[in-house]
């Protein structure tokens, strides 16, 4: 067997991304805008998905697409339940000690474009945060080929905000927060 190579990134790299994520923390929505339309090439006004377009994505899915994302998603969820940690208190001597888990407030789900379509992306992202008690969950997303399924499955998972955004302009945005997206507490995809 061969062992795998550990994962690295040039320096060009690293001080590319470096500049993209100083800037979208300087300039918020202005770079985020300035860098989707350099690399995706889309001139967006605005990055949040309208409800109209998620909910014309679920009308349109095929019922097999839908029957299928929502049994992944029930299966996820049973999965999920049982990995839900317990409080704890322990009582000794008249001193109380206590462990409570509590869920970050929000999070911010990264879901690939390209050639390929990913909803099990968002049910395996997003159902997660749901069954921890993640109040906002936040998904981004390129806007380039951004596929019905996706939506489809944004929709069973609960997630409501969708940002058509995606490369490392997306993820900066969660982080810092810009004037139209709010940063997350927690970044997965």
């Amino acid at each position: 067997m061969t062992p795998t190579k550990p994962f690295s990134i040039d320096r060009d790299t690293e001080l590319a991304v470096r500049a993209i994520l100083e800037r979208v923390a300087t300039d918020g929505d202005a770079a985020v805008r300035d860098y989707t339309n350099q690399f995706d090439q889309v001139d967006l006004e605005d990055f949040r998905l309208s409800e109209t377009r998620i909910t014309r994505a679920f009308e349109q899915a095929d019922a097999n697409l839908i029957d299928s994302l929502k049994l992944m998603a029930t299966r996820l969820v049973e999965w999920h339940e049982q990995e839900l940690p317990s409080d704890i208190e322990l009582v000794e001597a008249d001193v109380t000690r206590r462990q409570r888990f509590v869920p970050v407030d929000s999070v911010g789900i990264y879901v690939p474009g390209g050639a390929a379509s990913y909803p099990s992306t968002v049910l395996m992202n997003a159902i997660p945060a749901k069954v921890a008690g993640v109040e906002r969950v936040v998904m981004v997303t390129p806007m380039t080929n951004l596929s019905d399924e996706v939506l489809v499955a944004a929709r069973i998972a609960g997630v409501t905000e969708i940002y058509t955004i995606g490369g490392a302009q997306a993820v900066a945005a969660l982080t810092f927060g810009t004037e139209s997206i709010q940063a997350v507490d927690l970044i997965v995809g």
